[in-house]
Formats: C-alpha cells, structure tokens, sequence
C-alpha cells in the first residue's frame, strides 16, 4: 500500500494571507511535517473598492502582491481555489502566463480544475458561488472575473476527470496523453479529494448530526450533488455557507461518512464531507469561533484495499432512490387506508356516460342537432364542414382543416411532417433542410414530439459530437491532443481515401497527404463558439489553435499542399448548448491558387445571397460577439467573413460545399455519404498522426 499523505484543509483566508502563512508554519512545526495544504474558500477576499483611499506605506505592502513578487514565503505547497468573489485581475494574469503557479509553493486550480499530486493522488476543484440563473441561462462560461460557475463549467470539470495521467505538471491537465484520451471509456472519474466552494443540495439527506445554523430552507447547489455522484470523492471540503445568502459565514460541519456500496457488505468507497469555517472571520456563528481547519492523512487508493464501513455511517444521500409519484387513476382506484384520517373511500369521478350502452344520459340533447341518441362530439353534423367551408390549409371544400389530407395530423411532429424550407438547420440534430425541430427523431426520443410541450432538450457534453466525455466519441479518430485543443479527422472527410477512391478520383486529387487531411481544430473544454469563451480563459485557447494552424501548413506544405481554415460561429435563442466550436482544416493541392479559392467562395455566396465583408477583421473585432458569422483564412493568409443576420438562414454545409466543388467532387457535399469502416477510419488516423507528430513537438 502506497504511504499515506498528511494534509491540512484550511478555510477563507480573505486576503489574510501573512497571517494565514504563519499559521500553517506554526501548525506544521507543532503538528507535522503535512505535505500540502489545501486553502478552500476565498483567498484573497472581497476586491477593493475602486477609488479607496489608502496610505502609502500599506498600499506598498498589499499582500497579494507581496505574495505575486516572491516576498510571502509559503511554508508547504498550499493549493488555493476561487471562492465567492472574482479573482483580482493581478492573478488572473499571472495564472495565464503560468498556468498555475503563483509563486513558490502557491498554486491556484482552475475553476474546474483536476490535480493529480506526485504521490497520486487525484484532487478535483469546482471554484466560484452558485447562481441558478447564471448556472442555466448564460452563454458565456464565467471565467475566473466572475464570482459564479455554469453548466459548461461543470461540463470541463467531468471531462477532466476522465483523465488517467497521474502527471503533476500541470493543474488542469486536461487530455496530456492522447493514449489515455482513446481508452478513457473505461477510465474511472473519481477522485480522492473534491474541494468546492458551495454545499451538494442533498449532503444533510440522512444526516443525525446537527447543523450549526439553518437561516434558509434552501440548502447547497443542486448540481453537486450530480458531480459527486460521478466524482464519489473521499473527502470533500467546502466553504461556503450553507444557505441562500452568500454574505454569511461559512460555518463548520462534519458529515458522518457514507458508502457508494450499494450491495451493504462493508467493502465499498466511503466520502467523508467537511465544511470549514473562515480563518478570517471576526464575528462568531452561533456564539463561537468556527473551527477553520481539518488535519487528516490519505494514501492514494489500490484495488486491493477493502473500505470497512464505520460505525456511524449514514444511507448515502445521493443514491437513495425516491419513491416514485403515484399516478392519478392509481390513487383514484386505491381502497387502502389514508395516512390521516384512516380507512377513507377515495372519491371516484363521475363518468360522463352513466349509462351501458355508450348513449347519453335521459335528458341529454346534442347542441347541434338536438338529438338525444348521441353527444355532441358523436354528431355526424359535426363532420360536415358548414355552408361555404374551405379548408384554410389546401383551399379546398369539402373537408375541415382537422381532416386535411395535407395537414395529417397522424403525420409526425406538430409541423404534419412537412418539409422546411432550403437553408433550414435543425437545431437538435444539425439535419439541414430535412425535417423541422418538432418532427427530429432526436426531439421526439427524448418525449418532446407531439402536440402541446415544452422547450426541446438541448443536446448535452454526454450527445456532444466533440466532447471527450461522451463515451460515443469516436476517439480512434483523434491524432494530436494538447494543453487546450485536440485535433481529430472528422466522420466523413472530404478528402476520399481507401475504398473512396475511384480510378476517376485519383487522377483528379490523388490523396498525397497521408490520411487524407482534413481535420478539425476543437477546444477540449465544451464552448458554443470561439467568441463564447470567457476572456479571461480564451487567450491559451487561441493561441494553442494558431500554434496548430501554423503546424498544419508546415504539415501540408512538406506534401505539395497549402492549408484553408473556415469556421461557422452561431448561436440559437438558447445558447446552442449542444453545439460545440471547432475549426476545419482542409488541405488543396498548391496548384489551386488562393485567388480561385475566394472566387468560389463570392461566387457560390452570391447565388446564395451570402455576402462577405470588404474588411474581415474590422467587422470581426466589432461585430463577431454580437452574432453568428462565417469565416475563412485562405491559403495565403487573407481572410473572409460573412456576418449572418437574424432571420436570415445560414448553411452549415456551405463550406464543404464550396471546397467539394473546387476539388471536383461534388457527391461528396453530405459527410454522411462519405463515411468508412472503422478499420479505413483507424488506418486514416494512423498515418496522419505518424507524419504529423514530428510538427507538433509541444504536444
């Protein structure tokens, strides 16, 4: 079994870093030697008013930027996390520069960050406060300014868990080994330690242990209590107040442990879950001084060690399943005894026929013929249309517009199965001019086709073509994975290769780059569009993108090609949360100049009435975050940008449209038609990653 390893869990320090550094120091000597610390909760506090007056000789001795100058020593490794409040931009951008380090012995993890420590052990964290509105409805993924986490936040978090890398050079390591990536299926997500800012909204479900105040009913944030159940840490430690109000002092609580075996034979994962008061806090909760700190040691998990269940163990509070709600008709018909006022007899509601041949009532006479030998929605005068009816859907007499054979109400979805119109993306399955949302299969899977319903589901990272946590990724297509993007070959290429070749095709554009060629560009982290990601986190994110576009020219160049990058950037009224950005990159022989390729391009956009800007990166730089846009980087550098407007539909094959008739393969528009084995498609990626890893040394 591997040594265990000591660690001190502390609370916010709120700016009172000095302070706090000489406590550890005096905690280590007393108690120690720990290993690490892990700072939970706000570090650096509340940020300065602007405007606040301050003497010289204190603004020159601001700890934090003492601490960024290397003039704090921290005692022992101290990993420190985003509390409640946006982090100073000071260390924002010393962040992005290091990816991490603050200083000697100061780590900060990323908002949804993954540590794997050298001794193995795996350290999750989820930074920032919860905010329903914010977590469900924006678009942009708050960064490290923002006080708040959202879905795509989360969404990054599980996916980084997948990892199997046991690395500790970086913080958030992502995807480092595209090894690990393609067998990640059968990776496990826990963790040993999940540090938080925020309470799981089910954490007291079965808990006997008193809370030290309850100010709200409302308790934590309902989607943690999904992340542990993926994560099942060890230990989890939070900050954060257990209520509505985020002005309230954090408070200490100590869970009694659970267990994730659900077969109760005493051998299964157990969590522990800490909640610790704020090393800074003056005032006391609840007539005392909440105890902000929790010294405990941990040996990275083996298979091989069983878990005995303690005594004090409690039912696990994410995995207890709910009764489910009785129906209507079943408690109507139920003669069982009522849990207040005993045997009672459910009252029965009166059928609308009482009598037992299907005819009404004595005294009932049908409101539109005055008969009394059937009711009004059995009236054959109610099938005729009146006098003069035409039909306002065909224009025909004869029939009512329920019975319109073109309205076919027994035809798929609330549109009748009828055809959009040309240009039109469904939004759920990304199927152009097939079908509209109501009639998508993938709608109607999920229980939303179908007369009156609320808003279609939007695909989420786990249906995401791109994201790496979908287990249905085609992972064997993916050839080069770095710190923030991952390249793959897309289903479908327009390059054929293998069995897609014909004797035609060969002559035309033999496929001199090995595997074909075409390839996307995808951030690893799920982001609608490149402009969605937060400013905070896009600059390593672009700037891994460019260092790959300059690869593949490099790439390409070395086989008589020159690369043509273009990228759609649209989003829905809702987000397009089930879209996820990417760049594609496709090879052209250097004998189709850049001026033939743009020609193409204002050619086929003018029979489509697509326009392109006469300054692309003027109108991008002004108008790219405010709307959707097209855009392309020719071969020889100059770029193209069509800003779409509201309304107006977009195709999302117009790329490839555009480039399969250069290359003279016109069949080859819907990538559909153009997939292969997954043994072609595996052979394809082969070769291209074995002549393309000599351009991408950084990976």
């Amino acid at each position: 079994m591997a040594a265990p390893v000591k660690i001190l869990a502390l609370g916010s320090a709120n700016g009172s870093i000095k302070e706090l550094f000489a406590k550890i120091k005096a905690i280590d000597n007393k108690h120690g030697k720990f290993d690490l610390a892990l700072c939970v909760g706000d570090f650096f506090g509340k940020p300065k008013e602007s405007g606040a007056v301050e003497d010289t000789e204190a603004a020159g001795e601001d700890e934090i930027l003492l601490m960024l100058d290397e003039k704090l020593d921290a005692p022992i490794e101290c990993y420190i996390m985003q509390g409640e409040n946006p982090l100073p931009d000071v260390v924002i951008h010393k962040f992005s520069k290091t990816g991490g380090e603050l200083c000697k012995n100061v780590f900060l993890m990323s908002k949804s960050g993954l540590v794997t420590t050298a001794s193995g052990l795996r350290i999750a964290c989820l930074g920032g406060a919860f905010e329903p509105s914010i977590y469900s409805t924006s678009e942009v993924a708050p960064g490290f300014a923002s006080p708040f986490f959202s879905e795509q936040t989360v969404e990054k978090l599980l996916s980084n868990s997948l990892t199997k890398s046991t690395s500790a050079s970086s913080l958030d390591l992502n995807y480092k080994s595209l090894a690990s990536i393609q067998s990640s299926s059968s990776s496990s997500q826990f963790v040993d330690i999940f540090v938080t800012n925020v309470w799981p909204a089910r954490i007291t479900d079965f808990s006997s242990t008193p809370l030290p105040s309850l100010p709200s009913s409302r308790i934590g944030a309902p989607p943690l209590d999904d992340i542990c159940r993926h994560l099942r840490p060890r230990y989890h430690f939070a900050a954060g107040a257990p209520s509505e109000g985020r002005e309230q002092q954090p408070v200490f609580w100590e869970r009694e442990p659970f267990s994730w075996d659900e077969s109760g034979n005493g051998n299964g994962r157990l969590s522990r879950f800490i909640s610790l008061g704020s090393f800074s806090a003056t005032a006391p909760v609840g007539g005392k001084k909440q105890r902000w700190f929790y010294a405990f040691s941990i040996a990275p998990e083996t298979n091989s060690v069983a878990v005995q269940r303690p005594n004090n163990a409690s039912k696990n509070p994410f995995m207890e399943v709910r009764h489910r709600k009785r129906p209507f008709q079943e408690i109507q018909s139920s003669q069982g005894e009522n849990y207040i006022f005993g045997d009672v007899k459910q009252p029965v509601k009166r059928s609308r026929i009482e009598t037992g041949d299907g005819k009404p009532p004595p005294g009932y006479k049908c409101r539109r013929c005055d008969s009394t030998e059937h009711f009004i929605s059995h009236c054959p005068e109610r099938q005729k249309p009146p006098e003069g009816y035409v039909c306002r859907i065909c224009n025909t007499p004869g029939h009512l517009v329920r019975d319109c054979p073109s309205s076919s109400q027994n035809a798929v979805g609330d549109t009748g199965g009828r055809k959009p119109k040309a240009g039109y993306v469904c939004r759920a399955c990304g199927n152009e001019g097939g079908h509209y949302l109501d009639d998508c299969p993938v709608v109607t899977q999920r229980g939303g086709g179908g007369g009156k319903r609320g808003p279609p589901k939007e695909i989420g990272p786990d249906e995401c073509w791109f994201c790496l946590s979908n287990p249905n990724l085609a992972k064997h297509l993916i050839v080069s994975i770095g710190e923030e993007c991952y390249v793959t070959l897309p289903k479908g290429q327009i390059i054929p290769t293998q069995s897609a070749v014909s004797s035609n095709t060969l002559k035309r554009f033999p496929p001199i780059v090995p595997g074909g060629g075409h390839v996307l560009i995808v951030p690893i982290t799920h982001y609608p569009t490149y402009n969605t990601i937060p400013t905070d986190l896009a600059p390593p994110i672009v700037e891994e993108t460019e260092k790959y576009k300059l690869a593949l020219r490099s790439f390409y160049a070395k086989h008589a090609c020159h690369p043509i990058f273009f990228e759609i950037s649209r989003l829905s009224a809702r987000g397009a949360k089930g879209v996820h950005a990417h760049i594609q990159c496709v090879p052209l022989p250097q004998s189709i100049k850049s001026e033939e390729v743009e020609e193409a391009f204002l050619s086929e956009g003018r029979a489509q009435g697509i326009d392109f800007e006469g300054d692309a990166e003027s109108a991008l730089g002004i108008n790219a975050r405010a709307g959707g846009y097209f855009k392309v980087d020719l071969p020889d550098g100059k770029k193209m940008l069509h800003l779409m407007k509201p309304g107006v539909p977009f195709g999302i094959q117009f790329g490839r449209q555009v480039l399969t008739s250069i290359l003279g393969f016109p069949s080859r528009v819907d990538w559909k038609a153009c997939t292969l084995s997954e043994e072609e498609d595996k052979a394809d990626a082969e070769a291209f990653k074995k002549g393309f890893g000599a351009f991408v040394s950084w990976t």
